[in-house]
C-alpha cells in the first residue's frame, strides 16, 4: 500500500499534468486553427443547427469549451455573429466538452503509457523544436499535450486506487438528496479551482474507475462540473461589453437549466443509462457509463432549450443595455414609417441630422482638448456607428419595397452623407488620440498658426448645421474653401520651421498628419451638411430643431 503522502503527491501531480496537458492541447490547436476560426464561425453559423454542430466540433477538437465561448463572445462583439447564432455555438460547446469523458473512458484506461503516450510526447516536442514558426510546431504542442493527458490519467488512477484502499471512502449511493447536492458542489468547486471542466471530468471519471467514489456520486459530481464551467465565462466578462455579458448569461442559463433537469430526473436518467449500458455490454465500465450520462443530459438540455432559442435571444437583448446602446437607438426610423416611402425618407433625413449633431459635438471636443481622447468621445463614436448601422439596415429594407422614383433617387444621397459623417467622426477620434503625442515646441509662428487653424475649424463646424435657422450653404462652402487654403499655408509654415530646425522632424510629421485629419474632418462635415440641406428642402414633413426638442421633452415627460 502506498504511503499517504505519496498518494497525495501523486494526486496533485496528476491534476497538474491534466491542466498542463489541456492547456497545451488547446494552445496548439488554437494556433493551428486560429487564423481560420473567424471564417469558420462566420460561414458555418448562419443557421442555428449548424452553429450547434460547429460548437460541438470545435470544442471536441480544442478540448476547451471556455476557449470556444470566449472566441464566440469576441465575434459577437465584432458584429460577425448575431446573439442567436452565438446561442447555437454555446449549446454545441456543452455537447462538445463531453468528448473529454469519452477520450478518458475509451482510450485513457486502455493504453500502454510507455508504448503510446511517451512516444507521442517525444514526437510532439521534436516537431515543436524543429518546426518553430510553422503550423507543424503547433501540432507538435498539441501532440505532446495529448501524451501528457494520458500520463496524467495513469498517475491519477494509481493515486485514486491507493486512496480508495487507504481510506475506504466508497459508498454504494449518495444518502439522500442533500448528499447528492454535496457531490454536485464538489464537482462545481473542482471546475472552479482548475478552471477547466475537461480536467474536472477526467478527474471524476478516474476517481470512479479507481473506486474512490461510487458511480452515483460521480454522476452528481459530473453535473456540478458541467455547471461549474460557467465560472470561466463569468470571470471573463467582468467589466466587459453588453454583448459579452449576454453570451455569458446564455451559457449560465443553459448549464443551470440542464443541471437542474438532470438532478430532477437523475434516478430515471441513470436507470435508462444503466439499462442501455447493459445492452451494450458496458455495465462494468463506470467511466463509459459516466461519459454516456454526461453526453445524454447535455443533449437533453439542447433539446429542451432549442424551441426557446428565439425567446431567450430576445430576453437577453433587453438585458445589460449599455449607455451607448440606449443612445444609439434611432429616434425616427422604425417599421411604422415604412408604410409611406416619403415618410420613410423623411425619417432617414432626420436621423442623419441627429448623427450630424453628434459628429459636430464630437469634432468640437476633439479640437478643443489638448489631451488624448477620453471615454466620452469614444462612447460618442460607438453611438454614431450604431446609428449608422441602423440607418443602413433600414434603407436595405426600404429598398426592397416599391419606391417612387423621386424617393429612390434620394436614398444614395443619404448614404453618401452618412459615409461623410462616419469619416468625420473617425478623423475626430484619431485626431484626439494623437494629441497626447504632439509636442509643438515654442515656435510662436507655428503655435499661432495652429491656434488660428483650430478656431477656423470650430467656426465652420458652427456654420454646418443644416437645421439652424441662419444656415447659409454658400457661406459654409466659401468658408471651407478658405479653410483649405489656410491648411496649405500652415503646412508650408510647419515645413519651413522643420527645415530651420525650429521644430523636431518627428513632431513635424505628426503635426502634418494632424493638420490633414482636421482638414479632411471639416471637408466631410461640410459635404454632409450640403447634401442634407438639399434633402431638407424637398422633404414633405419638415421638422425644425426647436420642434424636435419639444418632441423629445414630451417623450421624456
Amino acid at each position: 500500500m502506498l504511503p499517504n503522502l505519496t498518494i497525495l503527491g501523486m494526486m496533485i501531480g496528476g491534476i497538474g499534468l491534466f491542466l498542463l496537458a489541456v492547456g497545451m492541447i488547446t494552445d496548439g490547436l488554437k494556433e493551428m486553427v486560429g487564423a481560420r476560426l473567424r471564417d469558420i464561425l462566420g460561414h458555418w453559423t448562419q443557421a442555428p443547427i449548424r452553429g450547434v454542430m460547429l460548437g460541438v466540433g470545435i470544442t471536441a477538437l480544442l478540448q476547451s469549451s471556455s476557449a470556444v465561448t470566449v472566441a464566440t463572445i469576441g465575434f459577437v462583439n465584432a458584429g460577425l455573429l448575431s446573439l442567436r447564432q452565438a446561442l447555437g455555438v454555446i449549446f454545441g460547446t456543452n455537447i462538445g466538452t463531453t468528448m473529454t469523458g469519452w477520450l478518458v473512458a475509451m482510450i485513457g484506461f486502455n493504453i500502454n503509457v510507455e508504448a503510446f503516450a511517451l512516444p507521442l510526447i517525444g514526437a510532439g516536442m521534436l516537431l515543436r523544436l524543429t518546426q518553430a514558426g510553422r503550423r507543424l510546431a503547433a501540432a507538435g504542442t498539441a501532440m505532446a499535450g495529448f501524451g501528457l493527458f494520458f500520463i496524467g490519467i495513469d498517475v491519477l488512477k494509481e493515486a485514486f486506487d491507493g486512496m480508495a484502499e487507504a481510506f475506504n471512502l466508497v459508498s454504494d449511493s449518495p444518502a439522500g438528496f442533500l448528499s447528492i447536492l454535496l457531490y454536485v458542489g464538489i464537482g462545481f468547486l473542482m471546475t472552479m479551482l482548475t478552471q477547466s471542466s475537461s480536467a474536472a471530468i477526467a478527474i471524476i471519471l478516474t476517481a470512479a474507475t479507481g473506486g474512490m467514489v461510487s458511480i452515483e456520486s460521480a454522476a452528481a459530481m459530473v453535473i456540478g462540473a458541467n455547471v461549474g464551467t460557467t465560472s470561466t465565462a463569468l470571470f471573463a466578462v467582468i467589466g466587459a461589453t453588453s454583448n459579452a455579458k449576454r453570451v455569458a448569461t446564455a451559457h449560465v442559463i443553459f448549464n443551470l437549466i440542464t443541471g437542474v433537469v438532470a438532478l430532477l430526473i437523475l434516478p430515471l436518467l441513470f436507470w435508462w443509462i444503466r439499462y442501455t449500458s447493459e445492452l451494450m455490454g458496458l455495465a462494468d465500465n463506470p467511466a463509459i457509463t459516466l461519459a454516456l450520462f454526461h453526453t445524454v443530459f447535455n443533449v437533453l438540455g439542447v433539446l429542451l432549450l432549442w424551441p426557446l432559442m428565439g425567446r431567450l435571444s430576445q430576453f437577453l437583448e433587453r438585458r445589460f443595455r449599455s449607455s451607448e446602446e440606449i443612445k444609439g437607438r434611432p429616434k425616427f426610423i422604425d417599421s411604422t414609417v415604412m408604410v409611406s416611402p416619403a415618410l420613410a425618407l423623411n425619417a432617414v433625413i432626420l436621423e442623419l441630422t441627429n448623427i450630424g449633431d453628434r459628429v459636430r459635438q464630437m469634432s468640437g471636443s476633439a479640437i478643443s482638448i489638448e489631451r488624448a481622447a477620453d471615454k466620452l468621445m469614444s462612447s460618442d463614436f460607438v453611438v454614431i456607428d450604431m446609428l449608422a448601422s441602423a440607418i443602413r439596415e433600414f434603407e436595405i429594407k426600404l429598398g426592397k419595397t416599391s419606391l417612387p422614383q423621386d424617393v429612390a433617387m434620394q436614398l444614395p444621397k443619404t448614404l453618401y452623407a452618412l459615409q461623410c459623417y462616419i469619416t468625420a467622426a473617425d478623423m475626430a477620434l484619431n485626431f484626439s488620440r494623437q494629441q497626447v503625442n504632439l509636442q509643438i515646441g515654442n515656435d510662436p509662428e507655428v503655435i499661432l498658426g495652429i491656434e488660428q487653424y483650430k478656431q477656423a475649424a470650430a467656426h465652420i463646424l458652427a456654420l454646418s448645421n443644416p437645421q439652424a435657422s441662419d444656415f447659409d450653404k454658400d457661406l459654409m462652402i466659401e468658408a471651407q474653401k478658405q479653410y483649405h487654403e489656410q491648411y496649405r499655408s500652415l503646412r508650408e509654415v510647419v515645413l519651413l520651421a522643420a527645415s530651420q530646425q525650429r521644430i523636431d522632424n518627428s513632431q513635424m510629421s505628426l503635426l502634418l498628419d494632424q493638420l490633414y485629419r482636421l482638414d479632411r474632418l471639416v471637408k466631410q462635415v461640410v459635404k454632409a451638411a450640403n447634401i442634407i440641406s438639399g434633402l431638407l428642402t424637398i422633404t414633405q414633413f419638415p421638422i425644425t430643431t426647436e420642434k424636435r426638442q419639444q418632441q423629445e421633452i414630451q417623450q421624456q415627460l
